[in-house]
């Protein structure tokens, strides 16, 4: 009776566990959360944020137009209305969205209305996405780093948007060994993206802007 009762015990317990694990899969599961950021380039974007520990992956595409489903081509050829933009799966667990919030501002030129960097127009503008706790916590973010940079920041918060993923050519571009024509001759995907980026400007004006606080700025 004894050793019987023992094997109730031990099988209950194994029971506890196995509920316990479900459980705390269910909770990370329950944990992943999407911010959809605009900064310029999606590529240099997608970059920055793939570095952040608790981002779980970053796709680069099109938010805030009109047109289903749009072609990069269409997009930068100007009427659609879309933005070039990240859409960033993260564990909330791990980053908050005002933490990403945070890098998010101190990763662009938020003082710049007509595009960044060396990308102008308005598919490069930036703008955050989001509704609801994301829009508060954006709008605090924004504030903050208004009141830390001692300008007038123009990125705008706009309400949640449709978003496309661009092209499978743009993914992971940034780290892509994969062959493409340049003014320089044949390169990998990953050395044309550092000399686009370099080129561009973007890690020098962040750095001139936001100094030690640029979180990406090489």
């Amino acid at each position: 009776m004894i050793k019987l009762t023992n094997i109730k015990t031990f099988a209950l317990a194994g029971l506890i566990v196995i509920g316990l694990f479900a459980q705390s899969k269910n909770v990370h599961a329950a944990g992943l959360e999407t911010l959809t950021v605009a900064g310029g380039c999606f590529w240099c974007v997608e970059a920055d944020f793939e570095k952040v520990k608790g981002v779980q992956g970053a796709i680069s595409g099109f938010a805030g137009g009109t047109v289903e489903n749009p072609t990069y081509k269409q997009v930068t050829g100007g009427g659609t209305g879309h933005y070039e933009a990240v859409q960033i799966t993260f564990d909330s667990g791990v980053v908050s969205a005002n933490a990403l919030l945070d890098l998010f501002f101190r990763s662009i030129d938020p003082t710049d209305a007509g595009g960044q960097f060396c990308d102008r127009g308005n598919s490069y503008r930036t703008a955050v996405f989001a509704t609801g706790a994301q829009e508060s916590a954006a709008q605090k973010a924004k504030a903050d780093a208004q009141a830390a940079l001692g300008q007038k920041i123009v990125t705008p918060i706009l309400g949640a948007s449709q978003f496309w993923p661009a092209e499978a050519y743009h993914q992971d571009y940034y780290k892509s060994s994969k062959l493409v024509i340049t003014r320089f001759g044949p390169k990998k995907q990953a050395s044309a993206y550092k000399a686009y980026r370099d080129a561009c400007g973007r890690d020098a004006r962040v750095k001139q802007l936001w100094g030690s606080q640029a979180p990406f700025a090489g």
